[in-house]
């Protein structure tokens, strides 16, 4: 069985959406940048956003959809150290707010298996 339509598009729209987001709207991005890390945090908010956005296109094209959702799952294990910062940095506000921090940091795991799921299926053999 080849990679379903919504599997595919599901995972492709959501990196295109927060690709794109990280340069419409980067200073929240902006924050959730780790201090360790060299440079400014807007140069990596800038990284992460076209990285973000070369893997959907990846994801998209039947041709690189094995590559590209590899790469997903790459990158939703690479963003973990921002969602816990972000979960960190959220402890002591509303707790509506300190949910949604808290939820980022468990809510790569199904990402990361849609990623993983798109991976297998588009290695799979057609018929399968």
């Amino acid at each position: 069985m080849a990679v379903t339509v919504s599997s595919t598009r599901l995972l492709a729209g959501l990196l295109a959406g927060a690709g794109a987001a990280h340069f419409a709207l980067p200073r929240p991005f902006d924050a959730l940048v780790p201090r360790r890390l060299p440079g400014s945090a807007r140069t990596w908010t800038y990284a992460s956003g076209a990285a973000e956005l070369a893997v959907a296109a990846a994801v998209a094209l039947p041709r690189t959809r094995r590559a590209g959702a590899l790469a997903a799952a790459g990158l939703f294990v690479a963003v973990l150290p921002a969602n816990v910062k972000m979960a960190r940095d959220w402890r002591h506000r509303p707790a509506p707010l300190r949910a949604l921090a808290y939820g980022r940091v468990p809510a790569q795991l199904p990402l990361i298996g849609l990623a993983l799921h798109t991976a297998r299926k588009a290695g799979a053999p057609s018929g399968r």
